[in-house]
């Protein structure tokens, strides 16, 4: 049973001495050489340890909360709409039922796909995100009303975005179609199961959603609450799928990160059973705070590139944005799930330390031109774009009126449900980066990112050679 030492995270993690035959057909660090078994020890403050405690408890009320007002909607409403028959059941549900289903189905197929298909996938995402966006704006236009009116004009500069986006970051491809490719070769055991039950899961949690939505729809006439009650359920599918997406993450990650760093098989069940156990908390600040470091972070960046250098009033603060949002991200990143998993850290620990780790070893700009992300968001836009042009086209041959919030609720459940099927291989290529920037000696990696990171070298030596000629 290997120990992982968790006194200095600025010195190199300790390599685990077991002895095998390597098979050759086999890279070094896909080789499993021992199984591992639970030795998940509490090496957080009390303060982590209260913040952790903290948030579980507020997950598990948060959730029981959930779950008593969906139940209320739903009763309150079939008794309210059996009198007045202002809501349609019969047309509301079914088209966001089966594009739920669809949702499942589609995000499945693509992680299958990932699997097995990941020299391509990359290139694809970066074409169907765009094209299945647009087809999307094109039926919210279609609709008519002046709600999907805005959306769809919203869908369709996003298509634009996107398709400029995919041209600007083209040469990146290679690079990360080779680092994802490498990551999710040989996926821990059992990985496709956990994702398939996470998926059964997240399907079932987004229909009793939708039932609560459709309860609130019910009662929309006899209370002004019913956007709110909305409004809430939607937050709670945000949050709830972004725990279970990151609970995925990891398990994962720590399966994997014992391979790359050691060659140590770990039982994948053993992982996401000490997850739920001991990091519920961790998980839940960490399915906060990230998805708010990269908005924040993102609007940041959309504000130095539209300000520039110029000293109007509206963007005299861009560099304060800037400031503020590269402290956030040192407190707050997705990089540190690794270490919440294999060092049972705090989250906000774990990613100073792994973000100090990547600035020691020079790693910043490599992480920062990642694509993975960016492959996992545009997969998840063109899954809800797929949900939604389901709905949608549904609910215009039943009831037109439905149509747009039916399509927006259809959206937002592939979007979630994609990002929840892929969680598994972002965590591989987490736990790649994070393993090689602990020991980059380590015979266990190839030459993936010592290649790129010698390009990025070079290609920055050339530009400050133009810039001084040119000057």
């Amino acid at each position: 049973m290997a120990m992982l030492n968790n006194s200095n995270t600025t010195t190199q993690s300790q390599n685990i001495q077991i002895q095998a035959q390597v098979p050759q057909q086999r890279l070094p660090f896909t080789v499993p050489i021992k199984a591992q078994v639970s030795n998940f020890s509490d090496r957080t403050t009390v303060a982590g340890q209260t913040a952790r405690r903290v948030f579980q408890i507020l997950f598990y009320l948060y959730f029981f909360l959930v779950a008593v007002l969906v139940i209320f909607l739903v009763i309150y409403g079939l008794v309210s709409d059996a009198h007045t028959h202002h809501f349609h059941p019969q047309k509301w549900y079914p088209p966001l039922l089966a594009s739920t289903a669809c949702a499942g189905l589609v995000g499945f197929t693509w992680q299958r796909i990932t699997a097995r298909h990941s020299t391509r996938v990359v290139r694809l995402a970066f074409w169907l995100g765009p094209l299945l966006t647009c087809a999307m704006g094109i039926m919210f236009i279609c609709i008519g009303t002046a709600v999907s009116l805005a959306v769809g004009v919203l869908a369709l500069v996003s298509a634009l975005i996107q398709s400029l986006y995919g041209c600007w970051a083209s040469p990146r491809f290679e690079y990360g179609t080779r680092i994802l490719s490498v990551s999710i070769a040989f996926p821990p055991n059992k990985t496709q199961g956990l994702t398939l039950y996470s998926i059964l899961i997240g399907l079932l949690y987004c229909c009793f959603l939708v039932a609560g939505i459709g309860g609130a729809r019910a009662i929309e006439n006899r209370t002004k609450l019913s956007a709110f009650f909305i409004f809430l359920i939607l937050l709670s599918l945000g949050w709830t799928m972004q725990f279970l997406k990151n609970a995925m993450y990891v398990t994962v990650s720590r399966v994997k990160y014992m391979a790359f760093s050691g060659g140590v098989d770990m039982d994948t069940r053993i992982a996401f059973c000490d997850t739920i156990k001991h990091l519920t908390g961790c998980v839940s600040i960490g399915s906060i705070l990230v998805p708010i470091i990269v908005l924040f972070r993102g609007f940041a960046r959309a504000t130095s590139l539209v300000g520039g250098d110029t000293d109007e009033f509206m963007f005299s603060c861009v560099s304060c944005y800037m400031g503020i949002a590269s402290l956030l991200v040192i407190r707050g990143n997705r990089w540190g799930f690794v270490h919440v998993g294999v060092y049972n850290k705090g989250f906000v620990q774990a990613s100073s330390d792994t973000w100090e780790m990547f600035v020691r070893v020079g790693l910043v700009e490599l992480i920062d031109l990642d694509l993975t992300g960016v492959f996992c968001f545009l997969s998840g836009v063109g899954t809800g774009a797929i949900c939604s042009l389901v709905s949608g086209i549904w609910s215009l041959v039943m009831h037109k009126s439905y149509a747009t919030e039916v399509s927006i609720y259809a959206f937002l459940i592939g979007y979630f449900m994609c990002r929840l099927a892929l969680a598994w291989a972002q965590a591989c290529v987490a736990a790649y980066y994070v393993a090689y920037a602990e020991n980059p000696q380590s015979t266990h990696f190839d030459s993936t990112i010592p290649v790129r990171l010698e390009q990025l070298n070079r290609s920055q030596a050339l530009q400050i050679f133009r810039a001084a000629n040119f000057s």
